[in-house]
């Protein structure tokens, strides 16, 4: 039996802990990465170390309504940590990379100098950069005020990375001065004090002055001025970091000035010390960098490279760049992209929008009858494709209309419904519940943490980059796919994605002429012009192209089809494919009609 004596000691004595196998944990848990949080009965769970944490703060303050810190760590509009890695830096770097780059860290530290994982860098980078908040231009005037009082000049503030002389200050300096009006707000919050704005009229000069003479904020925690759960989360890496560091290497401390401050300014937030004791971290003493000015971060001299997405659109639209594609490979391209573009056959016409979801829907009636024709073509392919047994995965389920009429639809069929937003959970399960469903499970998770087998994933309308993620997840596990693709002009490179993403378009297209597809997609919008949304909508269908062309570079059989009627969404265009080893995917397959 596994010895459970030191975990008891590191938690607290009325909390009961049993250690079980990962067999013995309920099914829904089983296909979902760890940590979890699975309700009663065993057909909602939480996954995810952000979405977990998250949870476990809204239940803390709902038991205890009057500790309104508890939610503060939530941060504005309670939005910490809440998007997923692909779309967050924050939640990537807290939840991802952070942890990895320690863990590597830690177990290659030897008695020679190790390189510092370039995760911490890029930290150490971020704590550099100029702090955005809701009431940024009111505490930017105040600071310039505080700044005139002193004496001192302000740097630009066009939101660019510190001055050198202000990077130049010792922590000690800068809480003393630039930096006093962001403690200052900063710490209202935890001590209780009064807001750290002022109640007086600023004087005309400073009322006056432009927004880029305004000196930037500068962080004080992780994510600005703000204490939250980025930082807790944050805080055993970067302390069991600091020890090997400390402990072998400490002249490397210098590389790092922002993160050793970030760390000991940690120290002084209430209660943080008495909590860490308990999970057995006992914060250090950084007097080297109290006593010595301390050096520029890493490659803070070094302008970071743009990101190729912020390049500008090219002048005269996106003509060019579709007559470049074509003219490459012009027959191979021009046969299969008249061959995939075809509409469904006949529907059934079947509502399946269940009336329960639409008599409290406060969508218009011609709406309603758009999302039924939505879901009656995702519906009808999945219904040609699904055989008894199967599991079949609803991401980005939303409020669960897809997951919901094909568990209605499918009561042989698992059905599965994942989405990151825990209100359209609930109110999903809320639906099903009312139907008697005894098929149908809810997780609560980023995509990537559902590690379960399954045999059909859908997605409707997944936003960007996540109709990509919901193909390489079917791709990875060998199952078939029925994505309607969204809001093309959000596509980018990603930590996982580069596009364009066939190695046939990668010979014709760039990422910037790519990008420029993508921004002219999104214009299909029915009050446009008849020839502009002509124009969005071969954008569309030469992206959809290259995502099925990657998706078929990757062993499947795969089409892109028009949703019947085409007026049903902006977005109608279906990208289905199937695993070349479960049969090719034919139209004779699909029952489709040219």
């Amino acid at each position: 039996m596994t010895d459970t004596s030191s975990l008891k000691e590191a938690l607290p004595q009325d909390v009961e802990i049993q250690i079980i196998s990962k067999q013995e944990l309920p099914p829904i848990v089983q296909n979902c990465c760890l940590p979890a949080v699975v309700d009663q009965p065993d057909i909602f769970c939480r996954a995810g170390l952000a979405v977990v944490l998250r949870h476990i703060i809204q239940k803390s303050y709902e038991a205890e309504p009057s500790r309104k810190e508890i939610l503060e760590l939530l941060g504005f509009k309670k939005t910490c940590l809440k998007a997923c890695a692909e779309v967050s830096q924050w939640t990537r770097l807290c939840e991802l990379t952070i942890p990895s780059a320690v863990e590597n860290f830690l177990q290659e530290s030897s008695d020679q100098p190790p390189a510092i994982p370039e995760e911490i860098l890029e930290l150490e980078r971020k704590l550099s950069e100029p702090v955005k908040v809701h009431n940024d231009d009111k505490l930017r005037r105040q600071k310039l005020k505080q700044q005139k009082a002193a004496g001192s000049e302000p740097p630009s503030g066009k939101g660019k990375a510190r001055s050198k002389a202000s990077a130049q200050k010792t922590p000690k300096d800068v809480a003393g001065s630039s930096k006093s009006l962001e403690l200052k707000v900063a710490f209202s919050k935890l001590t209780v004090q009064e807001d750290a704005a002022a109640t007086n009229r600023e004087p005309p000069h400073i009322r006056k002055a432009k927004a880029s003479d305004l000196p930037p904020l500068e962080h004080v925690f992780a994510e600005g001025l703000y204490f939250t759960l980025a930082d807790i989360v944050l805080l055993p890496c970067i302390h069991h970091f600091l020890v090997i560091i400390c402990k072998k290497f400490s002249e490397k401390l210098e590389q790092f000035p922002l993160l050793t401050s970030w760390y000991q300014r940690i120290q002084e937030v209430p209660k943080v010390k008495t909590a860490a004791s308990k999970c057995g971290i006992y914060f250090l003493y950084l007097p080297e960098m109290l006593n010595s000015a301390s050096k520029q971060p890493v490659n803070s001299n070094e302008v970071a490279a743009v990101d190729e997405q912020n390049d500008p659109l090219f002048v005269g639209g996106p003509r060019p760049t579709m007559t470049k594609l074509m003219a490459s490979r012009k027959r191979a391209l021009k046969r299969r992209f008249l061959r995939t573009l075809v509409p469904l056959g006949p529907l059934t016409g079947a509502a399946f929008l269940l009336p329960s979801a639409r008599r409290k829907s406060k969508m218009s009636t011609d709406r309603a009858l758009r999302k039924q024709q939505q879901l009656n073509n995702l519906v009808y392919l999945v219904l040609s494709q699904a055989k008894p047994g199967d599991r079949i995965v609803d991401f980005c389920s939303g409020g669960g209309h897809v997951g919901i009429v094909l568990a209605h639809m499918l009561p042989s069929c698992q059905v599965t419904l994942i989405e990151n937003k825990e209100l359209s959970l609930i109110r999903a399960k809320k639906r099903s519940d009312e139907l008697g469903l005894s098929n149908i499970w809810f997780i609560q998770a980023n995509m990537e943490y559902f590690t379960g087998m399954f045999n059909i994933g859908v997605a409707l309308h997944a936003c960007g980059v996540a109709t990509d993620m919901v193909i390489q997840h079917c791709i990875q596990t060998r199952a078939s796919f029925i994505t309607c693709p969204c809001c093309y002009g959000f596509i980018q490179n990603t930590s996982k994605f580069n596009f364009p993403k066939s190695e046939k378009f990668k010979k014709t297209l760039s990422y910037k002429e790519h990008m420029l597809l993508c921004r002219f997609a999104d214009q299909t919008a029915a009050q446009l012009p008849p020839q502009r949304r002509l124009v969005g909508k071969q954008c569309m269908c030469l992206v959809d192209l290259d995502r099925a062309t990657a998706a078929a570079e990757h062993g499947y059989s795969v089409q892109v089809i028009s949703m019947e009627p085409e007026s049903c969404s902006p977005k109608n265009n279906m990208i289905v494919g199937v695993p070349v080893e479960n049969g090719a995917l034919t139209l004779d397959a699909l029952s489709l009609a040219s």
